[in-house]
């Protein structure tokens, strides 16, 4: 079919040009981030999962396969990392803050790390999960790129990994400003430092909507939590 003839133009020839899923991903976040605004920024209208239901209503609705749309939203995935390198500036606007806040971060990720591998794992094993489901879940605290390497070396399955890691950020970012509410913690490096640790950066994206400090403290939870995640549990698995 040249480019001038559309008269065998189908969604399932569309969905062979990237454009289509790029443009669909775009406009499906875009319009989340629209109906969050108009929510007040509800912690429930979580732009992250309402792009998620509106990509999945639309593959559905015209019948294109996740795989096709998943090849085609490629330079969304390569977005994602100069993405992330943004998450600098609030953490060098914020750094005489987080300079003094040292000791929190240390215990907070004393704390964060070994509560968020353990209690997924505990409870996945007290129900009697798999164990290659209870290794897939060890890793689901942490971004997915580093996820996915740290099942990969333990024995999980990548693709559970994945899927854990997002629900993981969805329900942190949706519960995590609440649960703080209600345990009336109201300082913006504590509830920060706690989503980045527990729902990475899908957590940070919703405590940079709180302040600056919080997604400063939530960047800098993520990557701490991350690197040390990555290091830590592989050494561990290999003793145990």
């Amino acid at each position: 079919m040249s480019t001038l003839d559309l008269t065998g133009l189908t969604w399932v020839s569309l969905a062979d040009q990237p454009i289509l899923e790029t443009g669909a991903t775009v406009f499906a976040f875009l319009a989340a981030t629209r109906i969050s605004r108009l929510g007040g920024n509800h912690p429930l209208l979580n732009p992250t999962l309402l792009a998620i239901v509106l990509i999945s209503l639309g593959l559905e609705a015209t019948h294109i396969p996740y795989k096709t749309y998943l090849r085609g939203a490629d330079p969304i995935h390569f977005m994602l990392g100069p993405a992330v390198v943004l998450l600098a500036v609030p953490l060098f606007r914020q750094r005489a803050v987080i300079r003094a806040s040292a000791r929190l971060i240390a215990v907070g990720l004393g704390v964060g790390l070994p509560v968020g591998v353990l209690s997924a794992v505990g409870i996945a094993w007290v129900m009697g999960a798999r164990s290659q489901t209870i290794l897939s879940l060890a890793p689901k605290s942490v971004t997915a790129g580093i996820a996915v390497g740290i099942s990969e070396q333990i024995g999980g399955l990548q693709t559970l990994t994945i899927v854990l890691v997002i629900m993981t950020g969805i329900t942190g970012a949706v519960l995590g400003p609440l649960i703080a509410r209600l345990a009336r913690v109201d300082d913006p490096r504590v509830v920060g430092l706690t989503m980045g640790i527990a729902s990475h950066g899908i957590g940070t994206a919703r405590a940079l909507q709180i302040n600056e400090v919080a997604g400063a403290f939530s960047g800098l939870g993520m990557g701490l939590n991350g690197v040390l995640t990555a290091i830590l549990l592989p050494l561990i698995f290999r003793l145990f």
